[in-house]
């Protein structure tokens, strides 16, 4: 049976490799990054070969603690990539429960991550060669952590069953994964200065790792090299017993798991709780406010506008960072005119994210006005008091109180101008979007020369509108306070005519074009 199960993961791959062409380039892509990553890591471990063991220590109980945790979120943020060994598809066959487990243990080596894991544990052992006693350790060390590595990711994959059926679930897993990728910068630059200035920190956190499930395996060859045999052999009993406990839990999971149905688990016979009509209560019962209202709950509710937007309140954290490596404060200080022109432009996809609902509009006769109107204002409603947060924060940490005004000026203008850019741009051009139920991140077919100078003409257009709010931003940076005060009462004024004559043009062009703007969107899906 544990043969059997291997042979069904390969076959699943191959033929997988076979029918996508996108799976193909992407195992490609995914097994030129893991030998990279591998190779700079089987160096390091043989350089460290050469180090004291106390440094060898930090650095493989660190880098080992990362890699088990890293094991441990990978069914979280991934969940339903891989359904080769998803417990809830062996639930029809009678699988004994032991068998079932070592090969599901044995067949999720099988892959990039497998594979790369075994081959720097497999390195860990050049690291401690020090000698007979110590090679022995390493080698049992390493063969617990592996499967630690191994047993903890199908313990989270079965706990997670119930919840991975849920596409909520999958959907919002993979907008959080987006954060540390988005941070990866400023966490790299973070991490290497606290390398440089907080050695000691780092050697007492593995110290305290040492004796933790994370880092027993990892530390027991560096006490053996030490001479401390008794800390060694008490290290490998909290490996092992980690590892008895994991497999434990991952049974009973598992068993769960294949008697009782993901769809039954989550439902629990419970009624749904009935949660009333949103913004529809709140919103003015016209036109323009019943489509703001469903706008607004397409907002909360449809994970491809989160994942469109994720980045937004990052803004800070990443040109925080730029500014402090490039020592130029005024970078720092542009967190909220770029939050607020990748929000108000985030509307230019707004009627593309409908796909074929949009005939909704075309078939109960709305004005091309309301449906302008509506949009803006449920984006207004979270954008602008978004975009003067993410503008505050970089003068909370500068100091720089003077130029409040003149970009909150700025903001407003950009925040404001884009919606009436946007309402047009809209009305004029679809572009390719994930289809309503896909992933956020799927990559859609579709026009996507015209998507890139859609989006380049919406910044130069941008720029152009903008133009007197960035020339007394200027003038308030290089002269005084006076022209910042201006900037604000500008970028209120102007910015509110832009957007209230971007929506009556736009709308106009809506009503002309309602049905070549549903064509393109069917054309689309």
């Amino acid at each position: 049976m544990v043969a059997h199960l291997i042979r069904l993961k390969l076959v699943l791959l191959r033929n997988g490799l076979r029918r996508s062409v996108g799976q193909l380039v992407g195992l490609i892509v995914a097994s030129l990054y893991g030998l990279g990553i591998l190779l700079l890591a089987v160096t390091g471990l043989i350089v460290l070969r050469a180090v004291d063991p106390q440094i060898a220590e930090t650095v493989a109980v660190l880098g080992g603690s990362a890699l088990l945790v890293g094991w441990g979120l990978t069914p979280i943020l991934l969940s339903g990539v891989d359904l080769t060994l998803d417990p809830a598809r062996f639930a029809p066959f009678p699988i004994p429960l032991p068998r079932l487990l070592a090969g599901q243990a044995i067949a999720g080596l099988i892959g990039v991550p497998g594979v790369c894991t075994t081959i720097a544990l497999a390195a860990t052992l050049v690291t401690w060669s020090r000698g007979p006693g110590v090679f022995a350790v390493a080698v049992l060390g390493a063969l617990l952590a592996l499967g630690l590595c191994v047993v903890v990711s199908r313990l989270v994959a079965s706990a997670l069953t119930d919840l991975a059926s849920s596409r909520r679930f999958r959907e919002a897993s993979r907008i959080v994964v987006m954060v540390p990728l988005v941070l990866l910068g400023p966490i790299i630059a973070l991490a290497a200065r606290g390398i440089e200035m907080n050695a000691a920190a780092l050697r007492s956190l593995a110290g305290v790792l040492s004796w933790t499930p994370l880092g027993a395996a990892f530390s027991a060859p560096a006490a053996a090299a030490e001479g401390d045999a008794l800390g060694a052999l008490a290290k490998l009993v909290i490996a092992a017993a980690s590892l008895s406990l994991a497999a434990w839990g991952w049974s009973r999971a598992l068993a769960r798991a294949l008697v009782t149905p993901a769809s039954r688990a989550s439902s629990g016979g419970r009624a749904t709780a009935r949660r009333g009509i949103g913004a529809f209560g709140w919103m003015p019962a016209t036109p323009w406010g019943a489509i703001a209202a469903r706008s607004l709950t397409y907002w909360i509710r449809d994970p491809r506008y989160a994942a469109a937007l994720i980045i937004v309140p990052l803004l800070p954290v990443i040109l925080y960072f730029s500014s402090v490596q490039r020592h130029n404060s005024e970078m720092f200080l542009l967190s909220g005119p770029l939050a607020a022109f990748m929000l108000a432009w985030s509307l230019a996809s707004d009627i593309s994210y409908d796909s074929t609902a949009f005939a909704l509009h075309l078939s109960a006769g709305v004005r091309g006005s309301d449906d302008r109107r509506g949009r803006a204002l449920a984006l207004l409603t979270f954008a602008v008091p978004a975009a003067v947060v993410i503008t505050l924060v970089p003068f909370l940490v500068s100091g720089r109180w003077a130029l409040l005004p003149a970009y909150l000026g700025l903001v407003f203008g950009v925040l404001l101008s884009g919606v009436g850019l946007a309402s047009v741009v809209s009305s004029r051009f679809v572009v390719a979007v994930p289809l309503p139920g896909e992933s956020p991140f799927k990559r859609p077919p579709g026009n996507t020369a015209q998507t890139i100078l859609v989006q380049l003409g919406g910044l130069v257009a941008l720029g152009i509108l903008v133009l007197p709010e960035i020339v007394l931003v200027a003038l308030a940076t290089g002269t005084g306070a006076g022209f910042g005060w201006a900037a604000l009462l500008v970028g209120l004024v102007l910015g509110a005519t832009l957007a209230l004559l971007g929506m009556w043009l736009g709308g106009k062009l809506l009503d002309r074009r309602g049905p070549e703007v549903y064509a393109a969107l069917t054309k689309a899906g």
